[in-house]
């Protein structure tokens, strides 16, 4: 770590702490060279989730877009924003893995949603799953009924 007086590269750790946010560390330091305190703060670094796009397009993963989604198939029903909130923005604390495919993660949000309303089930299946004619809407509401 290089000295902000005197540039030097070495310095020597005097005293280190969480941070006040608890997400990083800080670390009060010496420089060797001119004798001066700094204080660093060093945050550990995570990889991104991953999602695997249709195309074979790789892009990090956006909780934004989820919780985008998810708000617009519960419009007008039901269901708590903070809930909504709560799923998308641990969504990737609960993926174990680098890497996850988009599909995975449309799976993963209607069953999140089948539990919570029918209707906001359906708006998302509906485009989720992309029916392309009536029957196919109509045969995913008649599954619904015979499981409630």
């Amino acid at each position: 770590m290089r000295c902000p007086y005197c540039s030097a590269p070495d310095s020597k750790v005097v005293n280190s702490r969480p941070g006040d946010d608890g997400g990083a560390i800080r670390r009060r330091r010496e420089c060797l060279s001119c004798g001066r305190r700094f204080t660093t703060y060093e945050r550990a670094q995570l990889e991104p989730l991953m999602v695997l796009k249709r195309g074979g397009v790789r892009q990090a993963f956006n909780p934004d877009k989820l919780l985008r989604g998810l708000t617009l198939a519960t419009e007008k029903r039901p269901v708590a924003a903070e809930t909504l909130r709560a799923f998308a923005y641990g969504f990737e604390d609960e993926v174990q893995a680098p890497e996850i495919d988009a599909r995975e993660i449309g799976k993963r949000a209607m069953t999140f949603l089948r539990p919570l309303d029918d209707v906001a089930y359906i708006r998302f299946a509906s485009v989720y799953r992309d029916f392309d004619s009536l029957e196919r809407f109509i045969e995913e509401i008649q599954g619904l009924k015979e499981e409630g």
